[in-house]
């Protein structure tokens, strides 16, 4: 190898000091506050068009047509801090990609050579797994808000609401649903980089199960059944499917370590 083409640097090397590593860590923050910017530039001029579908659950649910356009401002600052929420919310989504490129870039140095050319696979199923948290969120919502408002006797309450707490339920959710839907993703990363094996993965099964259901119980704002349901089966199937991921990686160890004790010195 040439000294040009040889590696000078820790994350390159795959070994790295204390200090590299807080060095290393600092570049990706400030590589994702520069991304979360570029995109909230994006998202402010997108408010319109992603407040229309915001509002859709609540049209659909709205009793009477006159109801529809139901969000009431009670402050002079709601609508422009509306706009503001709206347009972080968004740019976290946008820029999502970026941020599980950059986490991906942090935790690569401790992979084998052969695991780090997974980082494209990382991203777009990092970036399809919140999408799809948040879809789901998104389609359980009108069910929720049809809990919400007969649980307490639909006939006793008129469904007015502000325009934070009803972003602030869905959202949330949404938020909620795709940052679950991460989970799987965060253990079979866990698995690559040796912090977790795959048969301690299969010990805490049932222990995983609780946990699990007491996120859902307290991530899922509206508290609904359907929606609980809705984001704790995915992600028990998911960390199923993080298992059987851990089991394909060890049994290839295994067949390359087979390999390599057979071949002749």
């Amino acid at each position: 190898m040439s000294a040009e083409a040889a590696p000078t640097t820790g994350a390159q090397t795959g070994h790295m000091t204390l200090m590299e590593h807080i060095a290393e860590l600092r570049t990706r923050i400030v590589r994702v506050i520069i991304a979360l910017g570029i995109a909230a530039i994006v998202a402010w001029f997108l408010y319109q068009p992603i407040l229309d579908l915001l509002l859709g659950p609540l049209r659909d649910t709205a009793p009477d047509r006159d109801l529809q356009q139901a969000l009431i401002t009670t402050e002079p600052l709601q609508p422009f801090q509306t706009r503001l929420k709206i347009t972080t919310y968004t740019a976290i989504a946008l820029a999502m990609p970026v941020i599980l490129w950059q986490i991906w870039r942090f935790v690569a140095p401790g992979l084998y050579e052969n695991e780090r050319k997974y980082g494209l696979a990382f991203i777009t199923v990092g970036t399809a797994l919140f999408a799809s948290g948040a879809a789901i969120a998104f389609w359980t919502m009108p069910k929720a808000l049809e809990f919400l408002q007969t649980i307490g006797g639909e006939e006793n309450f008129t469904q007015f609401y502000t325009p934070t707490s009803y972003l602030r339920l869905i959202v949330y959710m949404m938020l909620a649903f795709g940052i679950g839907f991460e989970f799987p993703l965060i253990v079979t990363t866990l698995n690559l980089v040796g912090a977790v094996t795959t048969d301690t993965l299969r010990r805490v099964r049932r222990y995983v199960v609780v946990v699990v259901a007491v996120f859902v119980a307290v991530a899922t704002p509206s508290g609904d059944p359907i929606s609980m349901l809705a984001l704790t089966v995915p992600m028990c199937l998911l960390y199923e499917v993080s298992i059987v991921i851990g089991r394909i990686r060890d049994r290839r160890h295994r067949r390359a370590g087979e390999s390599v004790s057979a071949s002749p010195s």
